[in-house]
This record gives C-alpha cells, sequence and structure tokens, in this order.
C-alpha cells in the first residue's frame, strides 16, 4: 500500500474527527481550558514525517527485509508524541498515535485494508522490552489525564523500566494486563475489532452529510461501549451514566440538545477521548478507502469512491 496515501489518510481522518461537533469532545465550535482545535491542526501534520517512517518499515517487514521484532513500534510512537509536542503544548492526539503507528504498519504489509488490524497484532506480539520503555517515554512526555498511580508498571515509578526488563515485558503482555481500564489496548488484541466495525459503520452512512454521519456513528459508540477516558477521570458510574444518556438520545428519548448540555456539566469530565480516538482512525480507514469530501447545497458531503 502507498506510503504517502497512508500518511495522507491518518492526518485527513483524525482532522476531520476533531472539527466535527460531537458531544463532550473540542471541535469546531467548542475548545476546552487546556486544549483546542488548532492544537489538532497544528499537531497532526507535524506527524507526517514518522508516520512515512512507520508506512516504509511496514513495507520492509512485508517484503521480508526487516523482522517483526525490528518494527520499532514504541520508539515510532515516542518520536510521534515528541513530533506532536514541537508545534503545540497539549495532548490532543496520544490515543491516536498509540492506536495509528501499529495499524498503519499492518496496512502497510498488504494492500487489502481490511487486513491492517492482523497484521499490526502480529507486530504487536513480536515487539520487545524496548518498545515498552520507549511507549513509557511516551506516556511521561504526553501526560494523559487519569492514569492510575501505584500499580504493577506504574509508568511514573522511579523504578518502571527496571521491572520491565525484570519481567520481560513486551507490547503484548503490556496490553493483556492494561485492557481492562485502556480501550486502545483493547484494540491491539482484537486486531482493531471496533475501529474496524466503526469504519464499516461510517461506510454504510455514504453517501451523506458529513457531519451528521460522523455524529451518527459516534453517538452509537458512546451508546454501546463506555469509555475508558471518562472511567479513568470520574470513575466506572460516571462513565455508564454517559452511556445510557447516549442510549436514549440514540432512541430519541432526549435530544441532541440535550445531551449535548448534560456532557458539557462538568467541563472536560466527560470528554469520551476514547471513542473519539476510535473514530477518529476509522475515518483514517475511510479515506484510505478513497473517500472523498464533496459541497452539495453549501454542505460538506462524504461520498463513495
Amino acid at each position: 500500500m502507498n506510503e504517502w496515501e497512508l500518511v495522507r489518510a491518518f492526518i485527513t481522518g483524525p482532522l476531520i474527527e476533531a472539527a466535527v461537533p460531537k458531544p463532550g469532545n473540542v471541535s469546531r465550535r467548542r475548545d476546552f481550558e487546556d486544549l483546542s482545535l488548532y492544537s489538532f491542526i497544528a499537531a497532526y501534520p507535524a506527524l507526517a514525517g514518522v508516520y512515512h517512517e512507520a508506512a516504509k518499515r511496514g513495507r520492509d517487514i512485508g517484503r521480508g527485509l526487516i523482522k517483526p521484532s525490528e518494527a520499532g513500534i514504541g520508539e515510532l510512537i515516542r518520536r510521534s508524541v515528541e513530533a506532536s509536542r514541537r508545534v503545540q503544548d497539549a495532548n490532543p492526539n496520544f490515543g491516536v498515535i498509540v492506536l495509528s503507528i501499529p495499524l498503519i504498519m499492518g496496512l502497510s504489509m498488504t494492500e487489502r485494508i481490511e487486513e491492517g488490524g492482523t497484521k499490526a497484532l502480529l507486530l504487536i506480539e513480536e515487539s520487545t522490552v524496548r518498545d515498552t520503555m520507549e511507549l513509557y517515554r511516551a506516556i511521561r512526555r504526553a501526560s494523559p489525564k487519569g492514569l492510575p498511580r501505584g500499580v504493577e508498571y506504574d509508568v511514573y515509578s522511579e523504578k518502571a523500566f527496571e521491572e520491565l526488563f525484570r519481567d520481560g515485558i513486551n507490547l503484548l503482555r503490556l496490553a493483556e494486563m492494561s485492557a481492562e481500564r485502556e480501550l486502545v489496548f483493547r484494540e491491539w488484541l482484537t486486531g482493531y475489532r471496533l475501529t474496524y466495525s466503526t469504519f464499516g459503520r461510517l461506510m454504510e452512512k455514504l453517501p451523506g452529510p458529513l457531519e451528521e454521519a460522523i455524529l451518527g456513528v459516534f453517538l452509537r459508540l458512546l451508546s454501546e461501549v463506555r469509555d475508558t477516558l471518562i472511567e479513568r477521570k470520574a470513575g466506572n458510574e460516571e462513565a455508564e451514566l454517559v452511556r445510557r444518556m447516549a442510549e436514549r438520545t440514540v432512541k430519541g428519548e432526549i435530544s441532541g440538545e440535550a445531551f449535548e448540555r448534560f456532557m458539557a456539566e462538568k467541563g472536560d469530565l466527560r470528554n469520551p477521548g476514547s471513542l473519539a480516538d476510535v473514530t477518529a482512525v476509522s475515518l483514517g480507514l475511510l479515506f484510505l478507502a478513497g473517500v472523498r469530501v464533496e459541497m452539495r447545497d453549501g454542505r460538506a458531503w462524504l461520498t463513495r469512491p
């Protein structure tokens, strides 16, 4: 698969996801105190070089020129975070980076979009302890909200690297231990099951108005899956409340406006960032599949290739 097409798709998709107004998220109509749409606009193009290198490495693995264990997923994630931080000072895209790097590499190993998640899982399985150490460095640099302290292999512990090396914790083992509280790690372990199902739902909406299509799919996600960022910041009960309110919105029991007001009541505490990450990466797949934006009667539409 063409490396630059991968780069373009996985920058375009997340940028559009960030711009679309969605309950609880930053968008073209809403900023947080510590995060703006402009943070996303600055951060994503800065990833182009690292994403291209990820695609080239995946291609070389697919051709047998380097081993899957030499993919360097952790290093590429760290470098992506550093590139993002060089051009802005917030954390707009850590989850998207963690999802995108293995998937871009997996997709560049095959000509079939549907095989990208399976190939990415192979790379996760063959990863090394060094990958995990590099991921920890990336986490410390990005400083995502709500990470638990005092847990096994605490990312902020002074002994973290020593413990990871001692126990041989590669990315697969880390994901297995963390999947219950981190949606992005569940995606790794399942070959990006939720990302691909979201991609499929988006395709079903086409052709259609861009914002309505993305919002509709996002609301369905919120109604079915508890967001792990909300769980980390506000607890399981709050995350379940958000899911139930989204479900009522999808069923038409409450209005979209009422749900949006509910999501904004507590600042960014109800920000469904993990599901936004999944939506962003699924949009990357959508643009990789050749979907384009067209203007119809003064509105942006998503259309099939």
